[in-house]
């Protein structure tokens, strides 16, 4: 099987560019090309939009991340800690002193707050997503994967391509030179969302191949791909 060496935005068109800028897996220049074409093109604009709104179910899964409570309680002494109410000589509102110790406490708060990572740093985390733009030469099926680890599922969307009549796409995890191993018939539409086993799981973390093959209806009857690779790409962190 031949596998695309190249899935770049030019491949798959402004609708990949503008799904891979929302996913935020361009490289720098090339999404700054494309913030530039948002702004200029309302045509291009409308395509970031429509892969936002698809995406977004995806992003509703991920649940917001608090500061470590370390971090206020640090901010809280520093301060509140004085018990004093009052200043000589005038209101403690109306107190230039306060006001300017007050500022001075903020500051260090400050520092605090930017420094904690530094003097605990957190343990590294493996990756939880990993993205893969799947395509291939002489090939129109193109799909956008994103593993999710926490969820131990693999999202598919469908950019363009279609598996025809008495067909189905089967999706492959392939490692290094071992054989592909199947992950399962990819459900019908635009979108899909497809557990992934333990022993899957492992080898998905250290970043594999996904290819996409185009097999029997209800899938490939041997366990290994009997039709063509279709569409085929890199998983990477973000």
């Amino acid at each position: 099987m031949t596998l695309a060496e190249d899935n770049g935005p030019e491949r798959g068109g402004d609708d990949l560019l503008a799904a891979e800028y929302v996913l935020g897996v361009l490289p720098a220049d090339e999404r700054q090309v494309a913030s530039r074409r948002i702004d200029t093109e309302a045509a291009f604009a409308r395509l970031v939009d429509a892969w936002e709104v698809r995406f977004a179910p995806m992003a509703a899964a991920y649940a917001a991340v608090e500061p470590p409570a370390s971090v206020k309680a640090a901010i809280d002494r520093r301060l509140f800690a004085s018990s004093a109410s009052t200043v000589p000589g005038g209101s403690l509102w109306t107190s230039l002193a306060f006001w300017r110790g007050l500022a001075a406490a903020a500051i260090a708060a400050l520092a605090i707050y930017v420094a904690v990572p530094y003097v605990n740093p957190p343990a590294p985390q493996p990756a939880t997503r990993l993205v893969a733009s799947l395509a291939a030469d002489n090939s129109s099926v193109k799909y956008l994967a994103v593993y999710d680890a926490a969820r131990r599922e693999v999202g598919l969307s469908l950019v363009s391509g279609d598996h025809g009549a008495g067909k189905d796409f089967e999706l492959w995890m392939i490692e290094g030179k071992n054989a592909p191993v199947s992950m399962g018939v990819i459900p019908a539409g635009p979108t899909a969302r497809m557990a992934v086993t333990p022993a899957v799981q492992q080898k998905l973390a250290q970043g594999a191949v996904l290819a996409v093959s185009l097999e029997p209806s209800g899938g490939s009857p041997t366990g290994q791909p009997t039709g063509p690779v279709v569409a085929a790409g890199d998983l990477k962190g973000i």
